[in-house]
């Protein structure tokens, strides 16, 4: 019984966190408009790191900066400087389309990660769960209207080296909180990224300007992705990944585009057609799938 009051817990901070990221992308776009990537990934981390260490001062969690550093080090570098820095670049390179296509590859990398750098068994369930996924996520945003072109083509590279590069992460994030709570991880974590992002950012400078900073929407959006997006996402993705095996909790990855496509309609009156009703079922039957608890 309790293991299944965890794994719900598990479950919910999972898909409260791929719904989060859901509407990412609208944001995300609009921002790169006129914050290049690595300025906007350090104002994301500022932000997220202030809220973060407030709550670990509070809860009395500090702890020397050199303790386990290796760890929160290579969780910060990884997966939250090279990945979400490869997805910002892709996202302004390609579209959030694609975004959405290549990105929800990062399920099966975890797969193999988990196999290989846990030892969690693979079973049948569990392969089909992320395969029907995957089809859920073709079927919901198609394979056409990705663009085409070089500056499309180096995009899609960077989406795909994102999605690598998460899996990595949050394997060694479900390792990491054997020790460590997810607050103190992704605080720590999100500190050293923001140290990998200063350099980059500062480099952008020389080649990208920053624009619209006296746009009142432009700081809320910057807001949303530091405090919702950051903060509170990836402390609830890494709470999920606490409670159940990385290979299970790499299914609800898939709820991103789900999630965008509803935004989408509901904020912007986009159009949802009848791929996104099939797609966005087999979606959740999968997700369903692997939440189903197994049997004694």
């Amino acid at each position: 019984m309790r293991e299944n009051r965890h794994n719900l817990a598990g479950y919910l901070a999972l898909g409260g966190a791929a719904s989060i990221w859901g509407g990412m992308y609208v944001v995300s776009k609009y921002a790169l408009d006129f914050i290049p990537p690595f300025t906007l990934l350090w104002l994301r981390y500022l932000v997220g790191f202030a809220v973060l260490w407030f709550l670990v001062v509070r809860g009395g969690l500090a702890q020397p900066l050199a303790h386990d550093r290796r760890t929160f080090l290579a969780i910060g570098f990884i997966g939250y400087f090279v990945s979400v820095g490869l997805q910002f670049i892709g996202t302004r390179l390609s579209s959030a389309h694609m975004g959405a296509i290549l990105t929800s590859a990062s399920p099966a990398f975890m797969i193999i990660f988990a196999k290989t750098m846990l030892g969690e068994q693979l079973n049948l369930r569990k392969i089909a769960s992320v395969c029907l996924a995957t089809c859920g996520v073709l079927i919901v945003v198609g394979w056409e209207g990705g663009g085409s072109g070089s500056r499309v083509l180096l995009g899609n590279i960077a989406l795909l080296g994102a999605a690598v590069t998460w899996a990595l992460m949050s394997v060694l994030a479900r390792r990491a909180s054997t020790t460590h709570t997810p607050l103190v991880i992704t605080t720590y974590a999100i500190f050293w990224a923001c140290l990998f992002s200063t350099p980059a950012m500062v480099l952008e400078w020389q080649f990208v300007p920053v624009t619209g900073l006296d746009r009142p929407l432009l700081w809320l959006a910057v807001l949303y992705l530091g405090v919702v997006a950051t903060a509170g996402a990836f402390f609830l993705w890494n709470k999920g990944l606490q409670l159940v095996e990385a290979s299970v909790g790499s299914v609800f990855f898939f709820l991103q585009p789900v999630v965008g496509a509803i935004l989408g309609w509901l904020i912007l009156g986009e159009h949802l057609g009848a791929s996104f009703f099939v797609g966005g079922t087999v979606i959740l039957a999968a997700v369903l799938l692997v939440s189903l608890p197994a049997r004694s």
